[in-house]
């Protein structure tokens, strides 16, 4: 992933979504492609036509935050939107430029992780690259109980929430709304790469699944950016049915870009007793024991 060119695709991508009317603008004659003109949202951001092309074609990064805050407004950039435009420009912080070495997993928050399972809620680990670091027998039993439940305790074959989504045929049969859980993991995926830019690992990723998955590749080139914060998601599970659960992803202030991700079914609703009953099966035996290789959901 290069930074700059990046920035340059981002800000074509919302020009392109705007149409001169929207911003006051008089619509002359046909136009070769979607959206404002590069001249047009100079003209309204206050600078000059040549800056505002070099700042698109990647070759200037020194745009200030006054220009900054002038071409968010034009391109009218949400709060998430906005915090990737500056991320993207200013470049990763100093901190971020060591080489990344494989992520490492607290034993006080995978304690915490086991935890949650005494009161039948599914909880895991997620890296900054969306690979599992830890989930309990739960969330293993909810999202992927046909891998591996040690596989998280390497380094090497870590199940990968977005390769789980794009490439592995059992979790995308697992969403109904697959279509909304592609566009919600490659828009949070988005927003974590421009907080990451020189992670080797995460840009290993994004070539992975541009090239392994069409609709990944699709979804990338638009460069929508959504933080995953929290969402109300509809599962088909094999052995328990239909769930409707809450996904809180809360940032461990202390590690790095990982996130802790909790699942809750309404009190007293048939949601809550399918996650009692996928615990009890789970605890017995009955659900179904994976074998031990590798898929395309693990390196």
């Amino acid at each position: 992933m290069n930074r700059l060119s990046d920035l340059g695709e981002f800000l074509r991508s919302r020009r392109a979504q705007l149409r001169p009317e929207q911003l006051g603008l008089v619509n002359y004659g046909r136009r070769r492609v979607p959206g404002l003109r590069r001249e047009e949202v100079a003209q309204l951001a206050g600078v000059s036509a040549v800056y505002y092309t070099r700042l698109e074609q990647g070759v200037t990064d020194r745009a200030s935050e006054a220009v900054l805050d002038a071409v968010a407004r034009v391109l009218q950039l949400d709060e998430e939107e906005r915090a990737h435009l500056y991320r993207l420009a200013r470049g990763p912080r100093g901190d971020r430029k060591r080489p990344r070495r494989a992520e490492k997993l607290r034993p006080s928050v995978a304690l915490m992780v086991e935890s949650f399972a005494a009161a039948t809620v599914p909880a895991l680990v997620i890296g900054r690259t969306t690979d599992v670091l830890a989930w309990n027998r739960l969330a293993h039993a909810l999202l992927a109980g046909h891998l591996d439940f040690d596989a998280p305790a390497g380094t090497a074959n870590r199940p990968n929430i977005a390769r789980m989504v794009f490439l592995d045929p059992h979790v995308r049969e697992l969403y109904p709304d697959w279509k909304r859980k592609c566009r919600d993991t490659v828009d949070d995926l988005r927003m974590v790469a421009g907080q990451y830019q020189d992670d080797a690992r995460l840009a290993e990723l994004v070539g992975e699944l541009t090239m392994k998955s069409p609709e990944f590749s699709a979804l990338w080139n638009s460069h929508a950016v959504k933080p995953c914060a929290n969402s109300v998601r509809e599962f088909r599970h094999p052995e328990v049915g239909s769930l409707t659960l809450t996904n809180e992803m809360l940032v461990l202030p202390d590690d790095d870009g990982q996130r802790l991700a909790v699942f809750n079914a309404e009190p007293g609703s048939p949601s809550a007793a399918a996650l009692d009953l996928l615990a009890g099966l789970y605890q017995r035996g009955v659900v179904a024991q994976p074998e031990k290789k590798q898929t395309h959901a693990t390196r």
